[in-house]
């Protein structure tokens, strides 16, 4: 039996919808698809509470599924039954070269923007970052393995583009790219990078997801080669780990 690539789910799309197919029911898609079996709710999923000093810290933890789509649906101008059966597939790129709690509760809010999401994570490869003057720190097949660790993502893929445009979207069948709040603007970030985004929004379909404020000195010198907030390149990559200080050391080995 052929074993599945790593940019393609066991299930693919056509088969989910033999799933469920079934001429002669009333039912639509969107209804038999939200009654499949395990199919949770943004608000049903199980996470641990975080630490008071977690909240007390980064306002980003603080936020409720509730509270994620009131933003996403004001920031769009939705109605609020918008999406409320259908699953919405939503998009997130980026490096991910030294992934943190930034990274992490980005994807949080892409993942809880509407009631039911399918998470898609595309990680730039190795060659893209050295093409585009950002060599990764860490290789990419630990890039690709951190991120798919992460519960909140439900695809990983690396065939990606690095300037992302609408013929992508569709191909992929994606709804929305998730960025961060102020990256368009950020006259830091990859030129390229936000040419994309901004076409894209000006189609309707970018999720502004907030950023996390507050991350330590150390995190944000690890990852100065890789915005910590928006996924996108934004300055001169950061030292190798063998050259920088103890305390540096002594953190990512604890």
């Amino acid at each position: 039996m052929d074993t599945p690539s790593e940019n393609h789910t066991v299930l693919s799309d056509d088969d989910e919808y033999d799933l469920i197919s079934n001429p002669g029911h009333d039912q639509s898609l969107d209804s038999s698809l939200a009654e499949l079996p395990g199919r949770l709710q943004a608000k049903d999923i199980p996470e641990p509470p975080p630490a008071q000093g977690a909240r007390d810290k980064f306002e980003t933890t603080r936020w409720a599924a509730d509270d994620i789509q009131l933003y996403v649906r004001k920031t769009l101008s939705l109605p609020p039954d918008a999406h409320s059966r259908r699953t919405v597939r939503v998009y997130v790129d980026g490096p991910f070269d030294v992934f943190n709690v930034a990274h992490a509760l980005q994807l949080r809010q892409a993942k809880l923007a509407f009631p039911f999401v399918h998470l898609i994570v595309g990680v730039f490869s190795d060659s893209q970052l050295v093409q585009y003057g950002y060599p990764p720190t860490w290789p990419e097949v630990e890039r690709v393995e951190m991120v798919r660790h992460c519960r909140w993502v439900d695809e990983v893929i690396t065939d990606v583009p690095w300037e992302v445009s609408d013929t992508f979207l569709l191909q992929r069948r994606i709804d929305y790219i998730a960025i961060d709040e102020g990256t368009s603007v950020d006259p830091n970030c990859d030129k390229a990078r936000v040419k994309g985004y901004d076409e894209i929004k000006r189609l309707g379909k970018v999720i502004s997801t907030r950023r996390t404020k507050g991350l330590s000195p150390v995190l944000k010198r690890l990852s100065s080669g890789l915005s910590t907030g928006p996924p996108t390149p934004v300055l001169p990559v950061a030292p190798r780990f063998a050259a920088m200080s103890t305390p540096s050391q002594s953190l990512m080995s604890d």
